[in-house]
């Protein structure tokens, strides 16, 4: 198994943002699923580190606008089941 260094890693998935990842993957000569498991670990360590470094009263404020959203949804699931439970009684 092949060993990358950090730089190098870093360098292939900033020129796979400009490029794409199947033309990276071929100019650098690395191979396509090792290029994209990168990009998708890249992409679990911003969401960890943003969590991370999120405010508690801006988590709060987002949790509170899900709550909302959520209750929205609910009640509208909420009316159509009424409506066709009406429906399928006539």
């Amino acid at each position: 198994m092949k060993q990358y260094s950090k730089e190098f890693r870093e360098q292939a998935l900033e020129l796979s943002d400009e490029i794409g990842l199947k033309k990276a993957s071929e100019q650098l000569g690395v191979l396509y699923g090792t290029l994209s498991d990168w990009r998708k670990k890249r992409g679990k360590q911003e969401k960890e580190k943003s969590k991370r470094s999120e405010k508690p009263e801006d988590e709060i404020a987002r949790l509170r606008k899900e709550v909302e959203s959520l209750k929205k949804s609910n009640s509208i699931l909420k009316d159509a089941l009424c409506f066709f439970v009406e429906d399928r009684k006539k």
